[in-house]
């Protein structure tokens, strides 16, 4: 694995050490200044692309232990970020952050609607220290709406979203994807597409704005292909049913003879041409695979062929081949990748495997810069750096 590194330049070869240049941008949000109030799930997850990429942040954690437990040394969502601390139940806590807000670009923040205000750091407080400031919410609800108070988890709302719905066996029970698809996907990913937006605005026209982010609009929103598939007639609204949810027999899982997985995707003609073909079963009858009617004797058949063999066998049959099937691989299996690895989709820095800052850019790579932050740790640093001497104040 490829391992990231900020270490300087060594002395040229023909010569002494040249006077350093300008120091390379720390990525392509190199500059701007993000506050993150600490919480759990998706808006740490959003704080953390934000910091990949360059973005100055800092995590005002409050005291005590994390919510969720853990060792805050391998919060891989940490990495990248100052942490401060503050007591926002204190006299003084509100003002701090909102001498935080003052300065920063972006502002993020995960309560439950009304509990920033009731703290004193909603939106109202922080756009009047910061009329530029964009105000980043990040909830599974929203702000407003009949569930908008209630609690929730990932699970839930994408449940609620319709997606949930979608994933999963035609006879047996919806599969739910970890927190991957409404956390991440249907929440950080949109917060962070909102508040990157609404900062190009207020870059423009000086004026800050609120981004609300919920994880059920997002999850909804990720569903668009499917709703226009809905209308023309050409996808079923129940999942295993059509050709990207395991209905088709084409785009599937099958188990090997040692108890592994091969991910099928041959959609195109000419890709599932090599599929067959490698399979071994491009000699015999094919039914007609567009005719759904065919899709359970073309299923049994795959089946029975990806059961003679082992996952390795079946990887070394179509690796690096156009058939588009793909062995199932763990975490572990891989960050080992030979794809992965060369690319460095994986590194190791600070001593933990993790996922390599993305996406790319050619001028201005992300980097992985600080280990994850620990609670606290960066409150004298970060009081000198954005002049905010309020932090030392009865500091935590």
């Amino acid at each position: 694995m490829s391992r990231n590194t900020t270490d300087p330049p060594g002395p040229a070869a023909d010569g002494p050490p040249r006077p350093a240049a300008d120091p390379p941008a720390a990525g392509p949000l190199d500059g701007v200044r993000v506050v993150e109030l600490a919480g759990i799930g998706p808006g740490p997850f959003a704080a953390m692309l934000l910091a990949d990429l360059g973005a100055d942040v800092v995590r005002v954690d409050r005291p005590g232990p994390s919510p969720l437990g853990g060792d805050p040394a391998r919060d891989v969502t940490n990495r990248n970020k100052r942490s401060v601390l503050v007591d926002l139940k204190s006299p003084g806590g509100p003002d701090r952050v909102r001498a935080l807000a003052s300065r920063a670009d972006i502002l993020i923040e995960g309560y439950r609607p009304g509990v920033a205000e009731r703290l004193g750091v909603g939106p109202e407080e922080c756009l009047a220290a910061n009329s530029a400031l964009v105000y980043g919410r990040m909830t599974g609800w929203g702000q407003a709406g009949p569930l908008a108070p209630t609690a929730g988890h990932d699970i839930g709302y994408i449940a609620t979203a319709g997606a949930l719905s979608m994933i999963g066996a035609r006879d047996g029970r919806p599969v739910f994807p970890a927190n991957l698809l409404g956390d991440y996907a249907g929440g950080s990913l949109y917060l962070t597409t909102g508040v990157l937006a609404a900062l190009l605005t207020a870059r423009t026209t000086g004026r800050g704005q609120v981004v609300d982010a919920a994880i059920v609009d997002g999850t909804a929103h990720l569903t668009a292909l499917f709703w226009g598939m809905l209308a023309e007639g050409t996808w079923q609204d129940g999942r295993g049913r059509n050709t990207l949810d395991g209905g088709c027999p084409h785009y599937d899982v099958y188990e090997t003879a040692d108890g592994g997985w091969m991910a099928v995707g041959a959609l195109e003609p000419q890709f599932y041409a090599v599929f067959v073909r490698l399979l071994g079963v491009a000699g015999e009858d094919l039914p007609d695979r567009t005719d759904p009617r065919n899709w359970p004797a073309l299923r049994a058949l795959f089946t029975s062929r990806f059961r003679s063999a082992t996952r390795a066998e079946w990887t070394a049959v179509f690796e690096g081949t156009d058939a588009c099937v793909a062995p199932v691989l763990s975490l572990r299996e891989a960050s080992a990748h030979p794809h992965l690895a060369a690319r460095g989709t994986y590194t190791e820095a600070h001593g933990i495997t993790q996922p390599a800052p993305a996406p790319r850019f050619s001028s201005t790579p992300g980097t992985l810069r600080r280990p994850p932050a620990a609670p606290g740790a960066h409150t004298p640093e970060v009081a000198r750096d954005w002049g905010v001497p309020e932090l030392l104040k009865d500091a935590c």
